[in-house]
């Protein structure tokens, strides 16, 4: 069984915090940016206090180390020219969506092939719509739903047709 992780109190702002749970028993420091740049600092004061670390970077190896990088990346530190141009991309236009297939095809698909693709905001907006809770009823609902869209933009596929379609999906008592 896990142990309960503690709150903490961090060594820089003194505020209580709870611990990563992988780093529990070695988290001094809440994650607050000024903390984390205190805890830096502090490790980085503790790793330069032992003797080894002191010429750690220093040396003809470390030298001759930095001059092979160096040589294998010519002008990786220099800044880039200021006129560069931005992105080699066109600009996006706007098209209008059409819709060429059939949605016949949705009513044969699945219950969990048809809802696994929607937004599960969607699919609650047509429950709360429609009054229904189970999933048969909210996919017929959305069969309807979606083909009342596409005579809608069909732009006057039915013309003058009224909102039929979601008349038997609203719930009788609102």
């Amino acid at each position: 069984m896990a142990q309960k992780i503690r709150r903490r109190k961090c060594k820089h702002c003194g505020m209580l915090f709870f611990p990563d749970s992988r780093n529990a028993t070695r988290q001094r420091y809440c994650s607050k940016p000024q903390c984390r740049k205190a805890s830096k600092a502090a490790s980085q004061k503790q790793w330069l206090s032992k003797p080894d670390n002191l010429d750690y970077f220093r040396g003809p190896h470390n030298v001759a180390r930095v001059q092979l990088w160096r040589k294998a990346h010519p002008g990786y530190w220099r800044r880039k020219p200021k006129n560069t141009p931005l992105a080699l991309q066109d600009p996006l236009n706007q098209q209008v969506t059409v819709n060429t297939h059939d949605s016949n095809d949705f009513v044969t698909l699945a219950l969990q092939d048809s809802l696994i693709s929607q937004p599960a905001v969607l699919v609650g907006l047509i429950a709360q719509l429609t009054g229904y809770a189970l999933q048969d009823d909210i996919a017929m609902a959305a069969r309807r739903m979606q083909q009342l869209g596409n005579d809608i933009l069909m732009k006057g596929a039915h013309h003058g047709r009224k909102t039929a379609y979601l008349s038997s999906a609203c719930p009788k008592n609102p």
